[in-house]
């Protein structure tokens, strides 16, 4: 038989090319593009993925494919193509999105095995602190891999340090690749192996006692069933255990075997099969256009993307969930992406009560069980629709037709480590590759996708008015309030509701008046209303902590967190002690009793978190029940749902947290929603600092007032007339959006131009600035020496944070028409490179 070759693309992060090797015979006929592979490259054995298969090679002897790991394909065609685009788009290679494509667990990276060897030669040179650490380390847990190391020795070099112990003859290093650690789960079951009357006899004549009597029970309670049962049930039923099935099977009255289940994560959320609403005129004219383009895509017509900016509780979802219906109603597929884990829940049920069986969920806080099993249903065509943040775009659904992204706007699209991708980009490009239709939807949609919909003649679909709803869920405190709930429409369609009022409070005039509290007067006269009707408030506020930063009053030192640089936030533990936190590398310490720098004892916590805001709400109202959500409050799995549902529920009255809450919870009791500092974020060295906190404000505002009972907004600043707070205070989109596009183009920055930010960062300062500088002056240089006269170069300079994780950091904005066509032919080596970055900080 003729050799057979394929092209392939390896699992090794930094490498970028695809090469060819040959297929053994025996598995020929199976190996097709998309498939996991095992192949040799170098000295290591490394996964890859078939990228096609090739007539002939482009090198003149090629390697064997050592094995295959799953018979079907890992990833579509069209993700083959989607990783190949993405790569070229973002500086990166088709390899590392290829990895993203597949569930955790199953990818593996080639690694390194260290084993210290019992004996190895005596030497006169003495071994630095960091080799002994790395021998005490091996002596005490046996051989390890190179990413355990990294995970015990972090921010160290430890591979020259072990590189070193190797040629000494004292560490032996050997090259592995883990096995896949994830595989289908098996339960084990039970089954009669004779007729039931047959069995029921014969295990009356096996004895007496405790034992026989647990026996009789499982053949009693396995005659009742026609299928194989979980052996966990049989146990529950009877009272049986192993030891009784297995003599039983030995009596031949039994047959014991296995099953595989699904893991999946929406097995025990409960749902109600929910009819479809009748739509208003504005979301008829939305869907209306939605259809067209999904007819479009199904005839083999291109379409263009829809962006729907619709007012916070317009219905997006229902146009979502319709859009979909009408989707899978012509045989497609759908993702629909949302930005926080936190929102997953509460979307999966909305579309599990329309769709009921047809629904998976995936991202990130999931098992890599839960995911493996979601990401293979998918694959078989079991499921229609993924709901999920992020990665639930990269799942492989062969019938794609409809891609949604909700709050389009959000930054936690963006994946801020290698590779580097935006996935509302992604989705736009998926979408094309697909013949999908893509719909953005946002109450602030970004002004770079506003500004490229107009110029490139996509549909912008438009939601004015928030709708009236949760009609049960308020009626109590209707009643109590002596309001009754508006009548509908004579069409049967919901009634509308005004947008919130906002009320701007200046702290400056409170200050004055000699208010030192964090909060005015008008907070905390609304907020006893609303607590004294039995209504729920959110509080919010973007920083963590009880204070954001601790000082010395005698000298003004300030405490930065070694590592990182960032002044350390003094967060209150259970047992009201107080410690210090750096929010980026989580490094950790006591409050000091003394000033590390003078010796004085006058240490003082300055600023405000969301501990703060907590603590002074109880001080003020007692009998508040309050819950805090950030990321200190969510970091065990699960705890996004148990906030949410407590908070739903009204198990508090009071929700304090961060930008999570700004994002599309609908809570029909939130009447009110304080803003306890409206300035956070607005001053940062950003230029689009200004538009991230209009977005951030009028989508906070948005979570009162979503009721019958109404609402209002409350929102602090020591700048009232900053014209992002007085836009976001009127909810003027329109208005925002012209003075911030002519701001960008006043400065030329996007969407006037693109960006490319390079990062350099290393362990030495001087290493960090010095590899910055020769950057630049190569970028320079083929600038001065190229067409591209008008690309710019800003910098080399430090980040706005320099030093994160240890590592200190450089870096050069491009700035131009096309900065990625100049980069192209510059070895970037180890620079991190993000196009488009959404902050350059």
């Amino acid at each position: 038989m003729p050799r057979a070759f394929v092209r392939l693309s390896v699992n090794i992060p930094q490498t970028s090319g695809l090469f060819d090797y040959y297929l053994p015979e025996s598995i020929q006929d199976l190996v097709k593009p998309g498939c996991l592979v095992e192949v040799p490259f170098g000295k290591q054995t490394v996964q890859a993925i078939v990228v096609e298969r090739i007539a002939e090679p482009c090198v003149a002897e090629t390697r064997p494919v050592l094995a295959l790991l799953d018979v079907e394909p890992v990833v579509t065609s069209q993700q083959l193509m989607l990783a190949d685009a993405l790569a070229k788009a973002t500086f990166s290679s088709p390899s590392a999105f290829l990895e993203l494509m597949l569930p955790p667990g199953l990818r593996q990276h080639a690694d390194t095995l260290y084993t210290l060897l019992s004996n190895f030669p005596p030497s006169t040179k003495p071994l630095s602190p960091l080799q002994e650490k790395l021998i005490a380390a091996l002596k005490r847990r046996g051989p390890l891999r190179g990413r355990q190391l990294e995970a015990s020795f972090p921010r160290q070099d430890w591979r020259s340090a072990a590189q070193a112990l190797v040629r000494r003859g004292i560490l032996l290093a050997q090259p592995v690749l883990p096995p896949p650690s994830v595989r289908p789960k098996l339960i084990r079951t039970v089954q009669l192996a004779c007729p039931p009357q047959i069995a029921q006899e014969r295990v009356k004549v096996m004895g007496s006692g405790a034992a026989a009597q647990r026996r009789k029970a499982i053949v009693d309670f396995l005659a009742n069933e026609t299928m194989p049962v979980a052996v966990s049930w049989v146990y529950a039923a009877s009272g049986g255990n192993l030891a009784d099935l297995r003599n039983l099977c030995e009596a031949g009255l039994v047959t014991l075997g296995e099953t595989e289940i699904w893991r999946d994560p929406l097995e025990n959320l409960s749902n109600v099969a929910q009819l479809p609403p009748q739509l208003t005129a504005d979301q008829q004219r939305v869907f209306e256009q939605v259809r067209d383009a999904l007819l479009c895509v199904v005839e083999g017509e291109p379409a263009q993307p829809l962006v729907l900016h619709g007012v916070t509780g317009s219905g997006k979802t229902e146009i979502y969930l319709q859009a979909a219906t009408e989707a899978l109603r012509m045989g497609r597929q759908v993702i629909v992406l949302v930005p926080e884990i936190a929102l997953t829940p509460q979307t999966v049920k909305r579309f599990m009560e329309r769709f009921p069986g047809q629904v998976g969920m995936v991202h990130s806080k999931l098992s890599a069980g839960e995911r493996y099993d979601t990401w293979r249903r998918a694959r078989a065509g079991q499921l229609s629709l993924i709901v999920g943040a992020r990665s639930a775009l990269f799942t492989p659904l062969p019938q794609l037709g409809l891609i949604v992204v909700d709050e389009c706007h959000e930054d936690s699209y963006y994946q801020s480590e290698p590779p580097f991708y935006h996935a509302v980009r992604a989705a736009l490009l998926y979408a094309r590759l697909t013949n999908s239709v893509v719909l953005l939807g946002s109450a602030t949609p970004p002004v770079e996708m506003l500004y490229q919909a107009r110029r490139e003649g996509w549909k912008l679909l438009s939601l004015p008015d928030r709708l009236l709803a949760h009609r049960q869920a308020v009626q109590a405190c209707l009643v109590q309030m002596g309001k009754a709930f508006p009548n509908s429409p004579d069409d049967g369609t919901a009634a509308t509701l005004p947008l919130p009022p906002v009320r701007v409070v200046d702290m400056r005039q409170e200050l004055k008046s000699g208010n030192t509290s964090i909060f005015s007067r008008a907070l905390i006269n609304a907020l006893g209303g609303v607590l004294a009707a039995n209504q729920q408030a959110i509080l919010y506020l973007n920083r963590r902590g009880s204070a954001t930063y601790v000082f010395c009053r005698d000298c003004g030192y300030t405490l930065f967190c070694p590592r990182c640089n960032l002044p350390l936030t003094s967060h209150t533990t259970g047992d009201a002690a107080t410690e210090l936190i750096c929010h980026h590398c989580n490094y950790r310490r006591k409050m000091p009793l003394r000033c590390p720098l003078c010796g004085g004892t006058r240490i003082r916590q300055y600023g405000t978190g969301t501990e703060k805001v907590e603590a002074v709400v109880k001080s003020l109202f007692p009998a508040a029940r309050t819950l805090r959500w950030d990321a200190d409050t969510v970091r065990a799995k699960g705890a996004h749902d148990i906030i949410l549902s407590h908070f739903s529920n009204h198990r508090a009255d009071v929700l304090i947290g961060t930008q999570m809450l700004a994002k599309g919870l609908d809570l029909p009791l939130v009447t009110l929603v304080g803003v306890v500092l409206a300035d956070v974020g607005l001053n940062l060295p950003d230029f689009r600092a200004a538009e991230r906190t209009f977005q951030l404000l009028t989508q906070v505002a948005g979570r009162a007032g979503r009721s019958p009972l109404g609402g209002e907004v409350i929102l602090q600043t020591f700048n009232p007339d900053h014209y992002t707070i007085r836009a976001a205070a009127k909810y003027d989109f329109d208005g925002f959006y012209n003075t911030e596009l002519e701001y960008r183009r006043r400065i030329d920055y996007p969407p006037f131009s693109r960006l490319v930010r390079l990062e350099y960062r290393h362990l030495q300062s001087a290493q960090a600035e010095a590899a910055a500088h020769v950057m630049a002056q190569q970028i320079a240089n083929k600038i001065k020496d190229s067409v591209y006269t008008s690309t710019e170069i800003i910098g080399p300079v430090p980040c706005f944070f320099s030093r994160l994780n240890g590592y200190y950091r450089w870096q050069v904005i491009v700035r131009g028409s096309d900065p990625l066509s100049l980069l192209r032919g510059i070895a970037l080596g180890d620079w991190r490179v993000e196009v488009d970055p959404p902050n350059l900080l």
